[in-house]
């Protein structure tokens, strides 16, 4: 398999590094710095002082974490990175490993700071020069705190239980903070992390849409050549956006092949030909592949499996679409920047595989273009809407690429997905006729491999239960289950049961993002 990924940095010459140690705000940070338009990746810690060079950062920011630095095996920094002449700000557990690799103390404390705390300015600095002198409220999540600050550094903010709760060294290029000014509940963050990116680091803010798409055209361009591309159309935002955008660089070279594996929702193969073969003037091949992908994932009942299975019947399925169109070598695919780390990087441990990540066969023979690989959800939706793709395809709720047969606990039969459907335009119909489709984030239904007993006109049933599961959230990188009206509730409840054959039980998923995943499977 071989992989490219067009855009690099996109469209901007500033980069900044987010050094992850675990933090659970690792990913807050990173999009906290693209809201001042500037490019970031997340990085992991174990990177050499070369490696850290060959990426050429503007900017290294070190995230919080959960270890402390006194214990064994604390995750470290390579003292190198400090003479690269890199300006770096560290944030909480990074803060703490700055001041300790380079100087400074970090004692431990009978008690820890947790939640919001009373921050005291002494000294502004730089970082904290927009905030008034005096007592600030911020976000603290730590139980050592740093008692010295590196040398040559300043204190110029402090806490009840942290004496260091910020420090600058400018001629040093370190600076440090023992808060989170990722989070909301640290009114001063947004100002702090624009000095340090903007004053310290002097980027130039300048990574927009705009030049995201003009960089990711120029680079997609010298990557097809004269060649053709074929792009697996799901219908859903990113596989929309992303072929849009090499459309953009190629044009007619461009073939999408929708792949209608009868694992869609209701009424949305229909809707996808529609849009694209129709509106967007791009070449559509619709393929008709429910019963190969029924018996693939026959007698399957492992996620993983299921995933597994669903990821490659694709990829067979694409392979067969190319044989169609001469000398296709390359797959679009809309793979996002969370798709990768949730499918287990270097960088992060696995949580699912993701169909077109971790679900993709060793053997494939298409080169990869995947120009939304570096973005989260918000900014492929900005994209889409700069390159003219009409509302109902940019803001449409997002959808698994395995679809359905993630939302169906055990196997999945065409019986159902027949039942989940219906289920699930009852869910989706309600939300819109509420006028939540902005506000909620996803809202769907699942079908667990579970029956209930019931009574339904003085009779005894045993059905399936129906899951209902809405959440809210900005990337999907985490998530709050969503606050929906009871009465919201209950009309879909009444609906689904009186509506579905064969449930009997509605139930409301409460559970946010972490602990648990936004989809069941």
């Amino acid at each position: 398999m071989t992989e490219e990924t067009p855009g690099g940095a996109a469209g901007s010459t500033d980069r900044v590094l987010v050094v992850d140690f675990g933090a659970q705000y690792a990913q807050l940070i990173a999009r906290r710095v693209r809201e001042c338009r500037v490019y970031s990746e997340i990085v992991p810690h174990n990177l050499s002082a070369q490696e850290f060079a060959d990426r050429k950062p503007t900017a290294i920011i070190f995230s919080g974490g959960p270890a402390s630095v006194h214990v064994d095996g604390a995750p470290k920094i390579d003292p190198g990175v400090y003479d690269l002449g890199v300006p770096i700000l560290g944030i909480c557990y990074g803060a703490q490993l700055l001041a300790q690799q380079c100087g400074g103390t970090v004692g431990r404390n009978e008690r820890g700071e947790y939640g919001r705390t009373e921050l005291t300015i002494t000294d502004p600095g730089t970082l904290l020069v927009d905030v008034e002198l005096g007592p600030q409220s911020v976000w603290m999540s730590h139980f050592d705190a740093i008692t010295e600050p590196p040398t040559g550094a300043q204190t110029t903010a402090s806490s009840p239980d942290a004496p260091v709760a910020a420090f600058e060294a400018p001629e040093r290029g370190l600076y440090g903070v023992q808060f989170h000014p990722e989070v909301l509940h640290t009114p001063c963050g947004p100002a702090l992390l624009k000095r340090f990116l903007i004053d310290v680091c002097g980027c130039a803010g300048d990574w927009t849409m705009t030049s995201v798409i003009e960089s990711s055209v120029a680079a997609i361009k010298a990557q097809v050549g004269t060649g053709r591309a074929i792009c697996g159309l799901s219908g859903g935002v990113d596989s929309a956006v992303a072929a849009a955008l090499v459309h953009e660089a190629i044009g007619d070279q461009l073939t999408c092949v929708f792949v209608d594996t009868g694992l869609m929702r209701s009424g949305e193969g229909e809707q996808v030909v529609e849009t694209f073969d129709r509106h967007q003037g791009i070449e559509l091949i619709h393929v008709k592949a429910a019963d190969r992908f029924f018996t693939a994932l026959a007698g399957l009942t492992e996620p993983e499996a299921k995933r597994k299975a669903i990821g490659e019947l694709f990829i067979r399925v694409f392979e067969d679409a190319e044989r169609e169109i001469e000398g296709t070598a390359f797959l679009v695919q809309g793979t996002l920047y969370p798709d990768v780390i949730e499918s287990g990087t270097k960088d992060a441990a696995k949580i699912k595989s993701h169909h077109n990540v971790g679900g993709l066969p060793d053997d494939m023979e298409f080169a990869l273009v995947e120009p939304l690989r570096n973005l989260f959800k918000d900014e492929v939706r900005a994209v889409g809407s700069e390159l003219g793709l009409p509302d109902e395809i940019v803001w449409r709720q997002p959808f698994p690429g395995p679809g359905l047969g993630v939302r169906i606990i055990g196997e999945v039969t065409p019986d159902k997905v027949a039942t989940l459907q219906a289920a699930d335009l009852i869910v989706r119909q309600e939300i819109h006729d509420a006028g939540l489709d902005r506000e909620i984030w996803q809202a769907f239904a699942v079908l667990p491999d579970i029956r209930s007993v019931g009574v339904m006109g003085d009779e005894r049933t045993y059905g399936w239960p129906i899951i209902i599961r809405a959440v809210t959230s900005e990337d999907a990188m985490t998530a709050d289950w969503a606050r929906l009206p009871y009465d919201l509730l209950e009309t879909m409840s009444s609906r689904i049961i009186n509506e579905v054959d064969g449930v009997n039980r509605v139930a409301y998923d409460i559970t946010s993002k972490p602990p648990g995943t936004i989809e069941w499977e």
